[in-house]
């Protein structure tokens, strides 16, 4: 489609047809009555490592299996010569590491290379930091960026030698520069030398990372999160919570501290679905929850971090056994004390000093904790009672949030429920994957929900098109007819976030997502830019908002129309969102009833997100396919004539004078 084409469809879903007045839906704005506060929490995001979210991902190590410590101590790894596996080296949580020893002839060589995840991304004229713990007298290694399948005469890149000047331990640094763009480069390792030299921590970052961070985040990804302007983060998962066993379940105090130092852990992700599986996927805790309350910050949201209850994941696990017993969770509890010092504490409580020690002398400011994941029955209950009785004593101000389990509705759902309000939780977080016909019904989901119970946590939803699992048009477009919905119930829903997050072209185990990335590019899913809109168009209050006289309740039948209104007080702007899900244009007028004084400006701004192929999703080879276009509509006096293209979210911006 070129520009010309895309400008006159812009202008099409924009501007008013002309139809007549019988034909025209009409929307009335109150307003001068402004509704309920909508929290700076709504529009947010929810990180799990899925997909390889997280190392491949998000996190910016390109070297697999770093500390030798996969179960397969090699995986990633090709040796050539005399190399050996030892286990007594200088960090206890990660004691294994590689001895690389004198092949034995002059022509023969010893060393390893390592593949990445997927290839390791290379970017021309860009920097890479090469890092390695060692020990050897007088040694040298020579450290090369490869490209393994060059047809050239050469496979080297670039390289560098390091020598190894100490019998102890010692941290040694090599910058590269890769003189060209290549998506699956390998990294090499030669004994340069004729003794032995001991290899712990191989790693290997792009210097230029999110903000220029050593063991920093993947730009590219880290902006695409920021750009829309979230609200809350929360973290860590997810599954990954609960882990298959117990003992796989994500534990934040191993991912503290120094990164050398930060023992491996499983990712039930790797093995869950046999018909996508990745025997390398693990977890480092390289990102862990330093890194993750930094990139809250970062983009201005608030940290929402998910703890452990107890329990293992109960889809894998039917036998009670499986679980923490009631009275022995101690020192999960303690954790979860532990964890809200570490955000907040002062530098002299332990685990406050930690966080100023790694870099953050001031607190994280946290504020919201989800203890538990998507659980269910009477387990659930029975133990996060003696959470929020600690917690509550501990930290009165902490808001806690529950769960309703995995679904929308149902038993689980309606057990649930009545439980977190005995249990005074302040929020409740409700998880949907839904196909296309569950949206478009649930439009008013939120509009009889008990106005004085807990809050609503939307923390998990994603529309699953039946037989269409990826990031199609037609379902971000419900999504965007749902979240009005939500909009309009600000004064019940507090935070709202899709999920999954991020997933590798190359390596995912669930789809769809919101933003898709390989070694060196990423995409955002036209799922994201409904989230973007909502972002930087959340306002700060509800606004009545009727629709030929009656208020609008987030049903199809409306003409396959659906829609919130809100009012922005920093920028003194009132916002209409509308989202037509039917087949044929709608022309609307929107009236603004009760200015009094006020004074609309003789021009709004409109933001359309529309395809004509209700199939069609954004790319790698073609990330623009579809994306909001913006013009001008003519407002005259009170009221706006305008006219919603077929299958289009149209997001209109009226400024008062």
């Amino acid at each position: 489609m070129n520009k010309l084409t895309v400008l006159s469809l812009a202008l099409a879903t924009c501007c008013y047809s002309g139809l007549s007045a019988q034909e025209t839906n009409h929307f009335v704005v109150k307003a001068n009555k402004l509704g309920a506060e909508i929290q700076p929490t709504m529009y947010g995001h929810f990180f799990e490592d899925i997909n390889y979210g997280a190392d491949g991902g998000l996190y910016a190590e390109l070297v697999k299996n770093r500390s030798f410590e996969f179960p397969n101590r090699l995986q990633g790894w090709k040796t050539f010569g005399k190399v050996s596996v030892q286990e007594d080296g200088p960090f206890d949580k990660n004691p294994h590491y590689v001895r690389l020893s004198s092949p034995g002839h002059a022509h023969k060589r010893t060393g390893l290379e390592n593949e990445g995840f997927f290839g390791i991304g290379l970017k021309a004229n860009e920097k890479y930091r090469f890092s390695v713990w060692a020990k050897g007298n007088a040694q040298k290694i020579l450290v090369e960026l490869i490209d393994p399948y060059s047809m050239g005469e050469t496979q080297v890149l670039a390289s560098g030698k390091i020598e190894i000047n100490s019998s102890e331990w010692k941290k040694y640094e090599l910058v590269l520069t890769s003189p060209v763009t290549l998506e699956e480069g390998h990294l090499r390792i030669f004994l340069a030398s004729e003794g032995n030299v001991d290899l712990e921590h191989v790693s290997l970052f792009p210097v230029d990372t999110w903000k220029g961070r050593e063991n920093g985040l993947r730009k590219d990804l880290v902006q695409a999160l920021a750009d829309t302007k979230p609200g809350v983060f929360r973290f860590p998962g997810g599954c990954i919570v609960e882990g298959t066993e117990i003992e796989d379940r994500y534990q934040w105090k191993n991912s503290v501290g120094p990164v050398e130092n930060r023992p491996l852990n499983s990712n039930r992700w790797e093995y869950t679905f046999q018909h996508r599986y990745y025997p390398d996927y693990h977890q480092t805790y390289g990102m862990g929850f330093y890194e993750l309350f930094l990139l809250s910050e970062d983009m201005g949201a608030e940290p929402l971090p998910i703890v452990n209850v107890g329990l293992a994941c109960q889809y894998q696990n039917n036998d009670p056994k499986a679980h923490v017993p009631v009275d022995q969770l101690d020192s999960y509890i303690q954790d979860a004390l532990d964890l809200i010092e570490f955000a907040n504490g002062d530098e002299s409580t332990q685990w406050g000093k930690l966080r100023a020690e790694m870099g953050h002398p001031a607190p994280f400011n946290l504020k919201f904790i989800g203890v538990g994941n998507e659980q269910w029955g009477p387990e659930y209950p029975e133990r996060l009672k003696y959470f929020v009785d600690a917690i509550r004593k501990a930290y009165p101000d902490m808001k806690i949030i529950g769960s309703s389990g995995p679904n929308s509705e149902g038993k689980d759902f309606d057990y649930l429920w009545p439980e977190m309000k005995k249990l005074k939780v302040d929020l409740v977080d409700e998880h949907f994957y839904r196909p296309e016909d569950w949206f478009l019904k649930s439009g008013n989901r939120y509009d009889n929900y008990d106005r004085k119970g807990p809050k609503v946590f939307a923390g998990e939803y994603a529309c699953h098109g039946k037989g269409k699992k990826w990031n199609h048009f037609h379902a971000s477009l419900l999504e965007a007819a749902f979240l009005t919905g939500v909009e309009r119930n600000a004064d019940v829903v507090y935070m709202a976030t899709y999920a999954p997050l991020l997933a590798h072209v190359k390596g995912w185990q669930w789809r769809p997502d919101l933003i898709w990335f390989d070694n060196l590019r990423s995409v955002r899913s036209c799922s994201w830019h409904v989230q973007n809109l909502y972002g930087h168009n959340k306002g700060t209050q509800v606004v009545p908002l009727l629709m030929d006289g009656k208020a609008v309740s987030g049903q199809a039948d409306q003409n396959g129309l659906f829609a919130s209104a809100v009012w922005d007080e920093p920028t003194k702007t009132y916002i209409v969102k509308v989202v037509n899900v039917s087949d044929k244009a709608q022309p609307v007028s929107i009236e603004f009833d009760g200015l009094k004084k006020k004074k609309l400006a003789g021009q709004a701004t409109c933001i359309t997100l529309h395809s004509d192929d209700p199939d069609a999703e954004n790319t790698l080879d073609n990330p623009d396919m579809i994306v909001p276009q913006e013009s001008q509509v003519t407002v005259n006096g009170e009221t706006m004539q305008t006219e919603v293209g077929a299958q289009t979210f149209a997001v209109y911006r009226i400024a008062v004078q």
